[in-house]
């Protein structure tokens, strides 16, 4: 088994070793090219020399390069040998004598053939070796910014554990091993304790290593001040409290950056989705003059407005908002029992699993639990669909694949292109309006239920938090303290807490009863309050001072999420009333336009007609331009409902209900005009 999967890395490094030589001709060893990529595979944790790596990326380049250099060879020869080109006078300058301009002609074509392939060649290498090249500077920009996004916590939680008692190691190897929570950052620190622990180096070089190697400028300064509080011998507390503060701030700060950025986005595509509509009413009136072809129309409504759209998606998504991490806590730090319960449900029934095939009553026991879940599921399965949005698409896809199968088979549906010109809202309903309606529809409000169930939990977090450290500074437990908080306060973070109190009553540690809540929800915020608060309980029932922290944290992330929504709310506005000004010119348009021209061509046919009025508009198809604009405004419905989600919540899935209520609203303008 192991042969089979390392095949594929041997026949790589034998290709990187064959191409070495010419990375060897092509590179000095000590340039700044082969350093900077040096640091970036570093950086992104790629575990490759980089001599092995770009003469890797080399052989890519040349294999795209030969490929695409036969490519463009066989055009060339289909273009120019064949006559499909017709080649003519290239330069224009005179020959001195008729032997000259005999070589001229004779190799003129297959000139040009190879010049193609050595083009087409050249452009291959650039993308094989640019892309290889360019996968670790990608990967290394992408840790720069979780860690950049993460560290305000992961530096909470290092203060958490530093008042809770921890040592300086101790903290070290707890944020190593919090790589569930705090992903990169922890990752980071796993590099100083392997350090440590297998290469006999010392903890404070180990350390510096890794200030020098992690991509985050603010991590590499957290972990220099750091080692200058180790070197003096000064409070490492107060420390991470002052770093604490001080990444908070800039954690906002960071976050004006991104929503101006954003706010920018929002004025461009003001401006890109305009463009599409303008250009579609230039080839109208210069189809009426028959200076266009129709071609250019269909271009512009199924290429150009889908291509922007995409586009600009694409745009946002380099400024992402989103929380990282999937909000799962480990479940094997609470014990064994809690990671075998750990995601029951039809395919896993949870802690029955591991006993099955010792006795024979575990087989009876895990036939009854299977049939008791595949009973829950049929009774209530909504609250199914609610834990798990997408799986409705399992039902809706098909059911959208029969609606309109049936009425193409019955011949409700349009058939041809031309039924569908005759007949553009019903037939764009069938195709388009009912596959939308019956997939996106469910899935929005699936989706809504899930994000609002597991967002309540959170609404009174910072408030709870503030309590249950009250409550502890008075000398309660923190399972005391839960319990209190549970009595006093309401919504459904305190009916949670009045679970996890039952549960320990009931025998459960206090972990893992924290664990299991946290993964019922999988919020990642939420995971990064649990595990801090999970983790200081372990050495004491007393922190408050944790508890505040904790708070602290949660109040900042209030604040960032509070003004996300506030500045993202009006880009989500600018979205829409931009697609209702385009939606509204597009009626007027057909209204005011198409139809008077109709009207007119309708009239110069029946009188008669003269010659002007039969060249301006009377090759013009009212019925075809009325279906492309009701397709242009749909498509930019549809694109347009999704980037307004996007922008909102960082999630396409977010985007599903406005892609249901835009495009309405264009079919309900497009029906009564």
């Amino acid at each position: 088994m192991s042969h089979g999967a390392s095949s594929p890395e041997r026949s790589a490094d034998s290709l990187a070793d064959t191409f070495y030589p010419l990375f060897d001709y092509l590179f000095d060893e000590d340039g700044d090219f082969v350093a900077d990529v040096e640091t970036k595979l570093a950086e992104a944790r790629m575990p490759d020399t980089v001599e092995l790596y770009l003469s890797r990326g080399l052989a890519v380049g040349v294999l795209a390069g030969a490929l695409l250099w036969l490519l463009g060879t066989l055009v060339g020869y289909v273009l120019f040998m064949t006559g499909v080109i017709e080649v003519g006078v290239l330069i224009g300058v005179p020959v001195p004598n008729q032997f000259v301009a005999w070589i001229i002609r004779t190799f003129k074509i297959p000139s040009l053939v190879v010049a193609s392939g050595l083009v087409f060649g050249a452009i291959g290498f650039a993308i094989g070796f640019g892309i290889v090249v360019g996968i670790p500077y990608m990967r290394a920009s992408e840790r720069e910014r979780e860690i950049n996004m993460l560290l305000p916590d992961a530096i909470s939680f290092m203060y958490a554990l530093s008042i809770g008692g921890l040592n300086q190691l101790e903290i070290l190897e707890a944020m190593a091993k919090a790589d569930d929570t705090y992903g990169e950052v922890a990752r980071e620190f796993q590099s100083i304790v392997q350090e440590t622990e297998y290469f006999d180096t010392d903890y404070r070089t180990a350390i510096q290593k890794r200030a020098l190697e992690t991509p985050s400028d603010e991590l590499s300064q957290f972990l220099t001040d750091m080692l200058s509080i180790v070197n003096s011998g000064g409070d490492m507390s107060d420390f991470l409290d002052d770093k604490k503060d001080k990444h908070m701030r800039t954690a906002k700060q960071q976050q004006e950056m991104t929503l101006e950025t954003l706010e920018l986005f929002g004025e461009m595509y003001m401006t890109l989705s305009l463009f599409p509509l303008l250009l579609i009413i230039i080839l109208v009136i210069m189809s009426m003059l028959g200076q266009a072809k129709e071609s250019m129309l269909y271009a512009t409504v199924y290429g150009l407005i889908p291509l922007t759209g995409v586009g600009f998606l694409v745009l946002v998504s380099t400024v992402k908002q989103d929380d990282p991490g999937d909000g799962y806590l480990n479940p094997s730090d609470a014990g064994d029992r809690l990671e075998a319960s750990t995601g029951a449900g039809l395919l896993h029934l949870g802690l029955i699993e591991t006993y099955v095939g010792e006795f024979s009553i575990f087989d009876r026991i895990k036939s009854r639990e299977g049939t008791f879940e595949t009973v829950e599921l049929l009774k209530r399965p909504h609250i199914f669909f609610r834990e798990h949005p997408l799986f409705i698409l399992g039902l809706t896809f098909p059911a959208s694949l029969v609606l309109v199968g049936n009425a193409v088979w019955t011949g409700a549906a349009p058939r041809t292109f031309q039924e569908m010109v005759a007949r553009p809202i019903w037939g764009t309903f069938i195709y388009v309006y009912v596959p939308v309606y019956v997939n996106f529809l469910p899935l929005a409000i699936f989706h809504t239920w899930n994000v609002r169930s597991r967002q309540a939990v959170i609404s009174k977090l910072s408030d709870n938090l503030r309590k249950l450290s009250s409550a502890n500074d008075t000398g309660l437990t923190l399972l005391e303290s839960i319990r209190t908080v549970a009595d006093t306060s309401t919504g459904k973070l305190a009916d949670e807490f009045d679970v996890i109190h039952a549960k320990v009553e009931y025998g459960m540690s206090l972990k893992a009863a924290l664990i299991e809540f946290n993964n019922r929800y999988h919020i990642p915020r939420l995971a990064r309050t649990v595990k801090l608060v999970s983790k200081a309980q372990e050495a004491s029932s007393q922190i408050t001072a944790v508890l505040s922290t904790a708070a602290q944290a949660s109040e900042n992330q209030d604040d960032i999420a509070r003004e996300r929504k506030s500045r993202s709310r009006m880009q989500v506005v600018i979205i829409i009333m931009t697609y209702l000004t385009l939606l509204a010119v597009m009626a007027i348009l057909k209204v005011k336009f198409l139809d008077v021209m109709a009207g007119l061509a309708s009239q110069a046919s029946s009188s008669g007609g003269g010659a002007g009025s039969s060249q301006f508009g009377g090759g013009i198809d009212t019925t075809l331009l009325s279906m492309l604009f009701f397709h242009a405004v749909t498509l930019q419905a549809i694109l347009s409902g999704f980037i307004a989600g996007y922008i909102r919540d960082a999630s396409l899935m977010s985007g599903v209900k406005f892609a249901v209520v835009l495009p309405t609203v264009a079919l309900i303008t497009f029906a009564f005009i």
